[in-house]
């Protein structure tokens, strides 16, 4: 019989996280209280898979297979029997301590219970459960499907075999594991997100437009992709939400958001889930 997954969350990491572990053998619980975000998730992954068909990455004959590994469950219930748990909800602390608690209730005695924050503590999502030590980071890179790298983040009190089972389970779905350890934002954002608002801030302190800027990055530094539109991408409430993660926890000024993502989050301008951001869509 195949290992089982579980994956809290349908939405754009949630599903892609279902995609490849279900496209490499598995079979997957994608859990998510909404029925409407499940559907949407589920179709996401068929649209995905198509593409993969297209590109010549997937025989045509194996999308039904996928899809058959896929069971979508509305009750956290659905843990049960899952050698993985994967959390990949909003990036909001209370929510994901409340989540984790129902998780370490409800999942097997083994388990291992993985969150894909992308900024938030380890070790502070780990206290919330009677298994700190079953409690790991894996955070993906979207989107999922594509991206090789998962950050692997040791909590405080993750076991060393906890961090070579998920090496290995990384491993099966083709990704490329690296490992990390627990301080705010961990290596990629980091990285990313002062680059990301000193390209907001370049854009405020009028140094150039967004296309100028944008392209200065991507010809000058070779970035696939500018940090504006990047930002929009990501989603420019989930970038503000990391920088005040990394602000807060490391208590360096040079992390502080600049007020001009202030201000576009404020007016409601997301990127391209609201259709506006530093471009419009």
């Amino acid at each position: 019989m195949a290992e089982r997954v579980a994956v809290i969350g349908a939405g754009q990491m949630g599903n892609g996280i279902a995609h490849v572990f279900a496209q490499n053998g598995f079979d997957v619980a994608m859990i998510d209280v909404s029925a409407g975000a499940l559907d949407k998730g589920f179709a996401t992954i068929s649209g995905n898979l198509d593409r993969q068909i297209k590109k010549g990455t997937l025989q045509a004959a194996d999308k039904d297979a996928i899809l058959g590994r896929i069971a979508k469950q509305q009750d956290m219930l659905a843990v049960k029997g899952a050698s993985l748990v994967v959390e990949a909800a909003t990036e909001n602390r209370d929510l994901k301590f409340k989540i984790f608690g129902d998780i370490d209730a409800a999942a097997d005695a083994g388990a291992i219970l993985a969150t894909n924050t992308s900024s938030i503590s380890i070790t502070e999502i780990a206290a919330k459960t009677k298994r700190p030590e079953h409690v790991i980071g894996m955070h993906f890179m979207n989107p999922v499907p594509v991206m090789q790298l998962v950050e692997v983040i040791r909590g405080l009190a993750t076991s060393d075999e906890t961090t070579q089972r998920v090496f290995a389970l990384s491993k099966a779905v083709g990704k490329t594991p690296v490992e990390v350890r627990d301080y705010p934002g961990f290596v990629a954002n980091r990285i990313l997100m002062p680059m990301i608002n000193e390209a907001v801030y370049c854009l405020m302190e009028g140094v150039g437009d967004p296309e100028s800027i944008d392209t200065v990055m991507k010809l000058g530094m070779n970035h696939p992709m500018g940090p504006l539109a990047l930002a929009d991408l990501i989603g420019l409430d989930t970038c503000l939400a990391i920088l005040e993660v990394l602000h807060d926890g490391l208590g360096d000024p040079k992390y502080r958001p600049c007020p001009l993502l202030r201000k576009y989050v404020a007016a409601g301008w997301l990127g391209r889930k609201s259709k506006r951001g530093f471009y419009a869509y």
